[in-house]
Parts: C-alpha cells; structure tokens; sequence
C-alpha cells in the first residue's frame, strides 16, 4: 500500500497551474522532527516535502491555504523523472494529496479528493 499521512506548515504561497483538463495546485509542506542525540542535546530539523492536488481538491485547497497554515496532508508517494531546460535528468518525489485538513485550535477545516 502507498499511503503518507504528514502535518506540517505550508512553507511557500501555493502554485496554481491551469490545464486543458482542470487544475493542480503545489505546495511546499515543512515537517518538524525534534529528538536528543547520543550527547543529550535537543535537535531539530526540518523537513521539505512537494505536495499536489487535483481537480475539486486543488480548488479548494486554492481557497483554503496559504504560507505558515498548519494542515494535515494525506496521500500517495510519486516518483517521477524529467529532463530540465539544462538538458539533465531530474528524479522527483512529490506526494499526490487526496485529502487535505486545516489544522485549527477549534475545529479542522477539511477538503477531500
């Protein structure tokens, strides 16, 4: 099974890209991790993940997101390669969203594929 479930923060305003079948949105998704090393110090790191959404989903994710919002992503992994304007290969991993949840004090805001 592909599954991926993350919360984190919108890192960026997300891109919209209009298609002749619809519309996608990215974004990137930041994810903190916070552990004590083998010396006893705290550690934090970040991580970056690309995120996309489809159709009805990436309309209302159009709607509902924005830089520093904390949601809930879930999805499929997607492993993908191209060739750049360099003429190089390029390997990426993005997560397709198909549910996407507003993270608030009160009450998630959701938005389903």
């Amino acid at each position: 099974m592909n599954s991926v479930k993350l919360i984190g923060n919108v890192g960026r305003e997300i891109n919209v890209k209009e298609f002749e079948g619809g519309r996608a949105v990215t974004f990137s998704l930041a994810t903190d991790e916070n552990y004590i090393n083998k010396n006893k110090e705290e550690v934090k790191s970040t991580s970056w993940h690309s995120v996309i959404a489809w159709g009805p989903l990436a309309q209302r994710c159009e709607e509902m997101l924005e830089k520093g919002k904390m949601v809930s992503v879930e999805g499929r992994l997607s492993y993908r390669q191209y060739v750049n304007k360099d003429n190089q290969q390029v390997r990426t991993v993005e997560i397709v969203a198909f549910k996407v949840e507003e993270i608030t004090r009160n009450q998630p805001r959701e938005a389903d594929a």
